[in-house]
């Protein structure tokens, strides 16, 4: 993949699409803290890693409308916040999630009559996480259907995976969304439903959410997002990001 730019990219705030009120993203970081570790028979710092964190910190325009940035970033929640930043919104792309406490909306007013806000979240829990788009940006289904896969590469992983959905509509009755895997992108090893793949059942929106499967679980190459219901939709508008662990992570 060459080098590209920002453009195009969306900020799911929630369950909520804020892309069109966002500025700009300040840092979209994380990692683990940093311990100092160097014994007085050393000539440089030794170093090694402490617990997770994260921090997703961007500039909102003042929107008041029903829905928009200003309603939904004004009230300060004191609970957790599912954030997830989308370097373009192409299916597979990379993606930004973090579970995290709103810290700050900050507004500045200049003299030439700008009004822009600044955000701060931070990690709660687990970090900031990178993954991959298993939604074209957002998707629409208006029935039980089957998404297109993604090819994660490098056969099977033995740490599990990590996923994070946002709804931001829905009408109908139910709907659960979970995610199948494949070793062969169902050329002769049929898709099948990931233990513990699958998200909380649909009834309203709009609505977060993250889960994770074990962290020793095998997961095959190819992965995909379908939609399944029992009582029927109409529609739904949602997205969803996997990160698929290479290596071990505790959490």
């Amino acid at each position: 993949m060459s080098k590209q730019s920002g453009l195009g990219d969306n900020l799911y705030v929630a369950g909520y699409d804020l892309s069109g009120d966002i500025n700009a993203l300040g840092n979209v970081g994380g990692g683990p803290a940093v311990l100092e570790t160097t014994g007085i028979n050393k000539a440089a710092m030794e170093r090694i890693g402490g617990v997770r964190d994260g921090r997703l910190q961007f500039t909102s325009y003042f929107n008041p409308d029903a829905d928009r940035s200003h309603l939904r970033l004004s009230t300060l929640p004191t609970a957790d916040v599912i954030l997830t930043y989308c370097r373009g919104t192409t299916l597979g792309n990379p993606a930004a999630c973090i579970v995290a406490k709103q810290t700050s909306y900050d507004g500045t007013r200049g003299d030439d009559g700008d009004f822009k806000f600044t955000v701060d979240t931070q990690g709660s829990g687990y970090g900031l996480e990178w993954g991959r788009l298993m939604t074209a940006g957002q998707r629409t289904d208006t029935d039980a259907a089957n998404g297109t896969s993604v090819d994660f590469g490098t056969g099977s992983t033995a740490f599990g995976l990590q996923a994070y959905l946002h709804v931001m509509e829905f009408t109908g009755t139910d709907v659960t969304i979970k995610l199948q895997e494949s070793s062969d992108n169902g050329s002769g090893d049929a898709f099948a439903d990931v233990t513990g793949g699958g998200f909380t059942q649909v009834t309203a929106g709009p609505t977060s959410e993250r889960i994770q499967t074990a962290r020793d679980q095998t997961v095959e190459r190819y992965l995909r997002a379908v939609t399944t219901t029992s009582g029927g939709f109409d529609s739904l508008t949602f997205a969803v990001v996997v990160i698929r662990n290479d290596v071990e992570v505790v959490f």
